[in-house]
């Protein structure tokens, strides 16, 4: 009997198709030899790889494990009549072992198997039977709808990017065209940056020839470093070293315009490296953000503080905190109390990144859990200056934010008189009436030194941080100190808030990662989750200790007017130029 195709159906089918239909539904025809007359499920079977009938081959292994298990309760019974010990085998026991295990093994997962396949055909039947409807009715292809792409954008009825990049600034200088969609609209970075040029050009009047504009990958700061990009500034880099910190040389890249900066750090690099190399110690790793919530009355912020500050809460907003991010991990909130308002700052470890991005998520997520626990609670802000983030802060400077670092080295007598020229004691006023009194009577916040900032923005800019957060990060107390009886030097810098990553933000792009990878520290350390950011910043309060003994060496032998001079001034003629 042969089952007869359905030729009207719903849509279009291929011959090819139809053809393998045919074959399917004859080779199940064709399987009526078995029992009722139905065609069979013609699936693989478990039991088609016995070499036996799967019935005889139960029977086969049901026999073999009986007459082991009896050989060898045999065998024991005679030892024990003979206080022969049991656990001496001989050949034959181990092979009626063998056979005892490997008949229990197939009789647990096979035994029975022909049944429960007859059991499972008969049920499947009326399976079988709209199989085969479906085979002769076959399904239609389901049609698919497809949205429609959004209209490209036009220029004088055609294509805007193919139109002239003159045609499109001028486009965007009436306003026709948003600039910063150009990236968007014409795919293109680099040229959406040319016409973005062109047009800044055509609406002020004024010449960009002296800003770079080839050369420069535009598709890496898309969308994550800068927006509506026009060029970049081209800045010099330098290196100072060999820095000796922590029994390591490093080659430190300082990107900088100011004169005589790279060459006094290496002047310092020198004295330390001479001396024996310099130490770092790092006290704390945790970035903070704080946000500020109001509510109707003192007594509930009150409330609030009790309740974060409650151990058992605390454990229960750690883990709300630590499942937004594989490396945020909570360390500590600090709350204050401004009227009805709270300040509740967080303290977050984050890894190889700088992390603010990261522990205002995790502080997001706890503000949602909170706001059901609180819902008179009013969410001002995620960030309220508490943190603090890009300000000169007392905060930070004492309970430190990002990496908290000390550095230190003691310069030999004949090595701050031959390399540094000048003399201890005369180091050891000088801190004392600039660096602390000085800073002191001027107010300082943070401000015991002579120019760490200089020395942490050029790394800075060099290694792809944020530039801004140079204000919190050059918090530093320089300390000079006799030492081996006066004969020596101790210097050293204390840095609270040193804030690096070595992944993500300006990171990434080609010449930052080059100088993070002068140093070792490109990107994240995947045996040791923030090592390499912690790294960087012992180089960083490194550095700066070799600027800052360098700079106090040329205040007290005068030589720092000299210098400047010598090496910060221009000799080019500044109206032929112009």
């Amino acid at each position: 009997m042969r089952l007869r195709k359905t030729r009207k159906i719903i849509g279009e089918m291929d011959c090819c198709s139809n053809q393998k239909m045919d074959s399917s539904i004859d080779s199940c025809a064709s399987a009526k030899k078995m029992s009722n007359g139905k065609c069979k499920n013609s699936k693989a079977l478990a039991s088609d790889a016995l070499l036996l009938p799967v019935g005889l081959t139960n029977r086969v292994f049901f026999f073999l494990f009986f007459a082991a298990t009896y050989f060898l309760l045999s065998r024991w019974r005679g030892k024990i009549s003979t206080s022969t010990t049991i656990h001496g085998l001989s050949f034959e026991e181990l092979v009626a072992i063998f056979i005892q295990l490997a008949s229990f093994i197939y009789l647990v997962g096979f035994f029975g198997i022909d049944y429960i396949q007859n059991f499972i055909s008969g049920n499947n039947d009326d399976d079988n039977v709209r199989e085969e409807e479906k085979l002769k009715s076959p399904v239609a292809k389901k049609e698919v709808a497809v949205k429609p792409s959004p209209p490209k954008a036009l220029l004088k009825g055609i294509a805007l990017g193919d139109n002239e990049n003159d045609h499109i600034a001028a486009a965007v200088c009436n306003g026709t065209v948003a600039s910063h969609s150009l990236e968007s609209t014409l795919g293109d970075c680099k040229r959406s940056a040319s016409v973005r040029r062109r047009a800044l050009e055509m609406m002020t009047g004024k010449s960009l020839d002296g800003l770079p504009l080839e050369g420069f990958d535009y598709g890496s700061i898309l969308g994550q470093c800068c927006e509506l990009p026009v060029g970049y500034v081209q800045i010099p880099v330098g290196v100072a070293g060999p820095l000796l910190l922590d029994g390591l040389e490093y080659m430190v890249p300082m990107a900088t315009t100011e004169g005589c900066l790279v060459a006094s750090t290496n002047r310092g690099c020198k004295a330390i490296h001479m001396s024996g190399g310099a130490t770092s110690v790092l006290l704390k790793d945790g970035m903070t953000r704080a946000p500020v919530v109001r509510f109707a009355t003192a007594k509930r912020a009150a409330d609030l503080k009790y309740y974060v500050e409650d151990p058992d809460n605390y454990e229960n907003l750690s883990v709300i905190f630590n499942r937004t991010s594989r490396f945020a991990r909570l360390q500590g909130i600090q709350c204050g109390i401004a009227g009805r308002n709270l300040y509740m700052r967080f303290s977050c470890f984050t890894g190889d990144a700088m992390g603010m991005n990261m522990v205002s998520k995790g502080v997001q997520n706890v503000l949602d859990f909170l706001q059901n626990e609180f819902p008179d609670m009013d969410v001002i802000s995620v960030s309220s200056n508490f943190c603090a983030d890009k300000k000169p802060t007392a905060v930070n400077w004492i309970e430190g934010r990002g990496k908290s670092v000390v550095c230190e080295a003691v310069i030999t007598k004949e090595i701050v008189s031959k390399v540094l020229k000048t003399t201890v004691p005369a180091l050891l006023e000088l801190n004392m009436l600039k660096n602390l009194t000085g800073s002191a009577l001027a107010g300082a916040m943070g401000g015991f030194n002579a120019h760490a900032s200089n020395i942490v923005s050029a790394v800075f800019i060099a290694t792809g941080q944020d530039p801004a957060q140079n204000v919190e990060s050059s918090h530093c107390i320089t300390m000079m100190e006799a030492s081996n009886g006066g004969e020596d030097l101790h210097v050293s810098v204390t840095m609270p808030c040193i804030e690096v990553g070595t992944v993500g933000g300006g990171t990434q792009l080609a010449s930052q990662a080059a100088c993070l990878n002068l140093l070792g520290v490109k990107g994240a350390n995947a045996q040791s989750p923030g090592a390499n950011a912690r790294r960087l910043a012992r180089i960083v309060a490194g550095a700066v200790l070799a600027g800052e003994l360098s700079l106090m060496s040329a205040l007290a032998a005068g030589q720092l007017v000299k210098s400047h001079m010598k090496y910060n001034r221009s000799s080019k003629d500044i109206k032929a130029i112009s």
